[in-house]
């Protein structure tokens, strides 16, 4: 019999070669983010691990519009990565994250409305929008 890998043993591997879209947080996106997330040496408690693999699967999501259900393995169980994505909303996180991401002028996701979108942002805010409600449009 063949020797197996599951996703623990393949999500903590030494850093491989990847084709340009299978990965959105390069080392210049994740300098950007990393001091906003928790676990980093100093807080208090338990140390995150795999914070650059979550906001990955995170950004997956969105990017694909998928289900949870759908997060491939190589991120990890998917009822996990809900949970702490659940858990960070909750605690308000993602607007920081997405804000010192914005520093990166090619970035393609932003929080807007309590969600995570993914695509152009709209270049005015929605009171301003031709055909909004606050042009007495209804």
């Amino acid at each position: 019999m063949g020797c197996q890998l599951n996703s623990r043993d393949i999500r903590h591997e030494p850093e491989r070669e990847r084709s340009p879209g299978e990965i959105y947080l390069t080392d210049e996106r994740w300098r950007l983010i990393a001091s906003q997330l928790p676990g980093k040496k100093g807080d208090p408690g338990r140390h995150a691990r795999d914070n650059r693999l979550f906001v990955e699967a995170v950004l997956w999501i969105s990017r694909n519009h998928a289900s949870w259900r759908s997060l491939p393995a190589d991120f990890g169980k998917w009822y996990t990565a809900y949970t702490r994505f659940r858990r960070w909303t909750l605690e308000g996180r993602w607007p920081a994250v997405f804000n010192a991401l914005a520093a990166d002028g090619r970035c393609e996701f932003y929080y807007e409305n309590g969600e995570i979108r993914y695509g152009e942002r709209q270049s005015r805010p929605a009171e301003q929008r031709p055909g909004s409600v606050a042009d007495g449009v209804v």
